[in-house]
């Protein structure tokens, strides 16, 4: 158990923030990896996944010579007066996650249960209001059972597509050459994502050594490609077409015609929804316990579930009103490059330079 909780642990934290806001649907593997081919993308989610765990095992491990476990002092500690850049980058890239996230709960329980799109959207609120006022050690709990039960899911999958599809899934990949850009591709995918370091750092909290920091860093970069992996293979049973699906998990589902497991998977991917938005909504509230701490008090319990909902409800709100999700979308580009330059290279750089001279300084 305890190298589950030290080990494991907080890569299916960073998991759960990753594919609730990412590739559940299969849209974002099409968008990062389709255009390099079947094997191209396999290379590409590959990529992602060593860069995902060296930059993870270098965050973790900087956050535990510092002791930095929000993300405001965190930013702080890397980057100086530098962290007011990543933090706007970061409440943008939130806002985004969450709109998408908000709207895409009420569409999947108007198309999958035939209720009102607001019964999703207020489910959601429901849900991630009860988790964020129990706190970290609750989170922690359901998101590791939901990455289980998630695990299981993909992996059924994989398994079906193959027992229905086996033959094409073959022949796409023996019938086609390795692809252009899945090494830009892995980077790039890999570059924004990691903007959520800093939301999931209260799971490395208590880490006493290097080998458990940089450890947990590794695996959480296996933990969090291996379901992609799994899911882009099974895509390739309708390869070509089903790149250009606007869902291309449904378009899978339909194709296999196995109701429990589609209406399993949406239940899956609906609780994703859940993962992604209380793991950013609480790392928020984390940071604004440091400023609590900073004044010598403490956060009140009741407000935790009250900022989060508030920050959902003004980025679903805003991404419907006034379009706020193709207006950051279409400045994604740039996004990405910033987390690169204000995240990934200084961990890789400073952060990794500064954990080495912690650690050999008496």
């Amino acid at each position: 158990m305890d190298f589950f909780r030290k080990y494991l642990l907080p890569g299916f934290v960073f998991q759960s923030v990753v594919i609730g806001g990412g590739y559940a649907t299969g849209r974002e593997l099409v968008e990062f990896f389709f255009t390099s081919g079947p094997l191209g993308g396999v290379f590409g989610l590959l990529v992602a996944g060593l860069v995902f765990g060296l930059v993870l095992a270098a965050g973790f491990e900087f956050a535990r010579v510092t002791g930095a476990y929000d993300y405001r002092h965190f930013c702080r500690e890397l980057l100086g007066r530098g962290w007011v850049i990543f933090e706007v980058a970061f409440i943008i890239l939130l806002l985004l996650i969450l709109s998408v996230i908000g709207s895409a709960a009420g569409e999947l329980t108007a198309a999958s249960f035939g209720l009102p799109s607001i019964v999703g959207t207020l489910g959601l609120m429901g849900l991630i209001a009860v988790l964020t006022f129990y706190g970290s050690e609750a989170i922690k709990k359901v998101l590791a059972l939901w990455s289980f039960l998630l695990y299981v899911t993909y992996a059924a999958l994989f398994v079906l597509a193959f027992m229905h599809f086996g033959d094409a899934i073959s022949g796409v990949y023996e019938g086609t050459a390795v692809g252009e850009g899945w090494l830009k591709g892995g980077v790039l995918y890999s570059g924004y994502n990691l903007a959520v370091l800093p939301a999931v750092l209260f799971a490395v909290r208590g880490q006493a050594s290097r080998r458990e920091a940089v450890g947990s860093g590794l695996f959480a970069g296996a933990i969090a490609v291996i379901p992609a992996v799994l899911f882009f293979i099974a895509m390739m049973a309708l390869y070509p077409e089903i790149g250009a699906a606007p869902v291309p998990a449904a378009m899978l589902m339909s194709a296999l015609e196995i109701p429990a497991l589609g209406l399993l998977f949406q239940i899956v991917v609906f609780g994703t929804f859940v993962e992604t938005g209380t793991a950013l909504l609480h790392a928020v509230n984390e940071r604004l316990q440091a400023n609590f701490e900073e004044v010598g008090r403490e956060m009140p319990q009741f407000m935790r579930p009250l900022v989060a909902v508030g920050i959902l409800a003004i980025a679903i709100i805003a991404g419907t009103w006034f379009g706020m999700i193709e207006l950051i979308a279409s400045g994604y580009g740039m996004l990405t490059l910033v987390f690169i330059a204000v995240l990934v290279l200084p961990l890789l750089t400073y952060g990794v330079w500064r954990a080495y001279r912690a650690e050999v300084t008496p």
